[in-house]
């Protein structure tokens, strides 16, 4: 018999502070949700029109007063300004620098130019600076001649950080535009309207998707690129001037709205999700602060029918001590001894159900300990474990880092350990991509197999493609890393092809799922051989005559090996055959010096 008044009032209690909390918490947040949402959108809207219309007006401002300059700077006779430019010119504190460029023939040439070498030299740069800015910053010419105003961001990283106007200034009598100017102001002038530190951030970006000036003044230095954001998207694609939308950025839900300029710039008004349902979540705690009051007083009664599951608990918690330690033959419904058939009984069998879990649980983790890292385990877990094997043919992959070693001497071992696994991340996933298998790791080489512990005749196919992936994909590390001031890696690769025993090694404690067999031995001697050749990649004749004519492949040469009697010889490949034609797959890294390698002998 079960206690059915206990059992319904601790029901009932715990049901009407479930049902209470739950009702007021989804509620009032929801309601809060919506409400702050529909609200911010607004506001979002009106922020980035507020923005768009200061940036406009203060853009027209210094369009203007570039025209203004432009054309006393265009009455200069014999290359001498006048004073009334000079006034003018000096009076700009933020323009340092002022161009004119004429149309002949097609072809824009400068005219006139003034600069505040002064103002450049406080910046530790001197005025050929701007010729230096030129070759850096392909500013649209053509644009303006045509009649459009353009405004670039110019600045880069520990120079003058400039913005770049260009205006058009004088028509022909044919209406075409044959003098434009273009003046270089202080990127401050611009970033002064969005330096206000605050919940909301704001951005300016221009035609192209590039940064003018940001709540963050470093983006607009480093002239960060929002091009593929989803606002700058939509924002160049709307035929409308004003728009919003909730975006995904940096892994956060942010609420985003533009608002265009008529100088083909726009202005981008951005605030987190998180601060705008900030208030509804604290209702929500807030419910839940007082449920937990409620439940607090609700606590004694509760507690006086409690006294009778005590003791019954009381054994179920000496249990689980014991299972903890790993006794998983401990059974609850034998020792915890109740009054009723009530719900500590039936808590009791279910305990004995969860011992028969772990007990496979604990079973599947000794197995995992065992197989640790193995991408076999799938094969393993469908079959009893035991040591043994099977004969297999396999493709043999081995490679390995060049000069390591004394990459490693240098450096600390945190630096290696994270060179390598930056290595390990993209070649891995090339060697799992192309259905291969790691077998383990040996210091900073690699060892793979294709063929076990199952088979496909794309086998030799699949690994020759994993290693020119890997050629390819190594050019994209190196230029990583040259970024980041680090030496490039160069690497050498052996493929061979034959019969392995593929199986369990290891004892009774201490497995581990591997290939063995002089195929393996021949791999590792190829991967060597190819310091001797001065080449990245090698592979057996046995391999080329398993993949026929997909790849282009040409004879490195033969070389005596360690375990072989006869010469092996070695082949080159160059690339691989799509749609009938030969694609050549060469780098930079393919081929280096050559160099005199232990066990490996060149013969021919």
């Amino acid at each position: 018999m079960r206690i059915p008044i206990s059992a319904k009032l601790i029901l009932l209690i715990f049901s009407l502070l479930i049902s209470i909390t739950t009702m007021i918490a989804i509620t009032s947040s929801t309601f809060f949700e919506r409400s702050s949402k529909q609200r911010e959108e607004s506001i979002n809207l009106d922020y980035a029109a507020s923005k768009a219309t200061e940036i406009e007006n203060l853009l027209s401002g210094l369009v203007g007063r570039t025209q203004v300059t432009a054309n006393l700077l265009s009455k200069s006779e014999a290359g001498t300004p006048t004073e009334d430019f000079q006034i003018n010119f000096n009076q700009e504190s933020d323009l340092l620098a002022l161009e004119i460029y004429s149309l002949n023939e097609n072809q824009q040439k400068p005219t006139y130019s003034q600069s505040k070498p002064e103002e450049f030299a406080k910046e530790k740069v001197d005025i050929s600076y701007l010729n230096l800015l030129k070759t850096k910053v392909a500013f649209p010419f053509k644009n303006v001649f045509q009649g459009q105003i353009e405004i670039l961001n110019v600045s880069f990283p520990k120079k003058p950080a400039l913005v770049a106007i260009g205006i058009p200034l004088v028509k022909d009598q044919y209406g075409r535009i044959i003098n434009i100017a273009i003046s270089y102001y202080r990127l401050s002038v611009l970033q002064k309207p969005f330096s206000e530190k605050r919940e909301r951030s704001f951005t300016l970006l221009d035609r192209r998707g590039f940064v003018i000036a940001d709540s963050d003044e470093s983006k607009a230095i480093l002239q960060n690129n929002q091009a593929s954001s989803e606002i700058f998207k939509l924002s160049s694609s709307s035929k409308t001037p004003r728009g919003q939308k909730l975006i995904q950025f940096n892994n956060e839900s942010v609420f985003s709205a533009f608002s265009k300029t008529r100088f083909g710039i726009t202005a981008y008004s951005n605030i987190s999700e998180e601060i705008i349902l900030e208030p509804a979540r604290e209702v929500r705690r807030k419910a839940f602060y007082i449920a937990g009051l409620v439940l607090s007083g609700s606590i004694m009664i509760i507690f006086l029918f409690s006294m009778t599951l005590t003791q019954p608990i009381e054994a179920l918690a000496e249990l689980i001590g014991l299972v903890s330690k790993g006794n998983f033959e401990v059974k609850a419904s034998s020792r915890v001894k109740t009054l009723f058939q009530d719900e500590v009984k039936d808590l009791a069998i279910a305990f004995d159900n969860m011992t028969e879990g772990l007990k496979e649980r604990d079973k599947v983790k000794n197995l995992f300990s065992k197989f640790h890292g193995s991408s076999v385990t799938d094969d393993l877990m469908s079959q009893d474990i035991g040591l043994g094997g099977q004969k297999k043919d396999v493709i043999v992959f081995f490679s390995d880092i060049r000069g390591f070693t004394a990459f490693s001497e240098k450096r600390a071992p945190e630096e290696v350990v994270e060179m390598l696994n930056e290595y390990f991340e993209v070649m891995v996933r090339i060697i799992n991509r192309n259905h291969g298998v790691v077998d383990k790791f040996i210091g900073d080489a690699i060892m793979a197999v294709w063929g076990a512990p199952k088979s496909s005749d794309r086998d030799a196919h699949h690994a020759v493609m994993s290693c020119l992936q890997m050629r390819m994909a190594l050019v994209e590390l190196n230029d990583k890393r040259k970024a980041k001031g680090e030496p490039p890696l160069q690497i050498g690769i052996g493929l061979h092809a034959g019969s392995v025993i593929s199986g369990t090694i290891g004892s009774t404690e201490r497995m581990e799922y591997t290939v063995i067999g002089n195929t393996v031995n021949t791999g590792s001697r190829i991967e060597a051989s190819t310091k001797a050749f001065g080449v990245d990649l090698l592979i057996s004749e046995e391999v080329v005559n398993l993949v026929g004519n997909d790849f282009f492949v040409e004879l490195a040469g033969a070389a005596e090996v360690k375990g072989r009697s006869e010469p092996l010889k070695m082949y080159k490949v160059r690339g691989y055959k799509e749609n009938g034609m030969m694609i050549e797959v060469r780098t930079e890294y393919s081929d280096y010096e050559s160099e005199k390698v232990d066990k490996v002998k060149v013969s021919a």
